[in-house]
């Protein structure tokens, strides 16, 4: 099983690269998926990251949570992949982990999971929760969906993740090991 964090053009790259790196360090299977066609990917600044799979040789059958980070256009091109959406919604449906960080939550907002759930977002987008409570925290868990404010909050988000997935032991180990206070 692994985890699949989607790269799509204008990423935030720390939301994208912080989870991968916890959740390596945290000894989970981490694949890094473009939903842009190609393999290397450019960033929101201009940071072009070379993607291990495109979404068309994703199996996520084999995948134990979807990973979305923020950014604009990042977020935005995210939601417009087809492909990506109907995978989340069988995700939600399956209960199975989807994560959000920054303004990404808003694909989750405009797919109808939010319903009754506690979210978080990048501040000033909060109408973009639809059918959700918006808490304002830096990090939110309400079942199996996460959701993280903004870049400053990628450490804090993919350590929740690494709990989630392989429980607060390996997260503080690899907290410690980072130095994170």
């Amino acid at each position: 099983m692994c985890v699949y964090v989607h790269l799509a053009t204008g990423f935030e790259e720390l939301e994208a690269l912080s989870p991968v790196d916890v959740l390596r360090r945290g000894g989970v299977c981490v694949k890094t998926v473009s939903v842009s066609g190609e393999r290397v990917v450019v960033g929101a600044h201009g940071i072009g990251v070379a993607a291990d799979l495109l979404f068309s040789e994703a199996d996520y059958d084999s995948c134990e949570m979807i990973v979305l980070p923020g950014g604009m256009p990042g977020a935005a091109n995210l939601g417009a992949h087809e492909g990506l959406c109907g995978q989340i919604l069988r995700f939600a449906a399956e209960g199975k982990y989807t994560a959000a960080i920054c303004a990404a939550p808003m694909v989750f907002g405009a797919l109808g999971i939010l319903q009754g759930k506690k979210a978080t977002i990048y501040p000033g987008m909060e109408d973009k929760l639809t059918g959700a409570e918006a808490t304002g925290k830096r990090v939110c868990v309400d079942g199996s969906i996460i959701t993280g404010k903004g870049p400053g909050a990628g450490l804090e988000f993919s350590l929740a993740l690494l709990r989630l997935l392989r429980g607060e032991a390996a997260a503080e180990e690899v907290k410690s090991g980072m130095l994170i206070e």
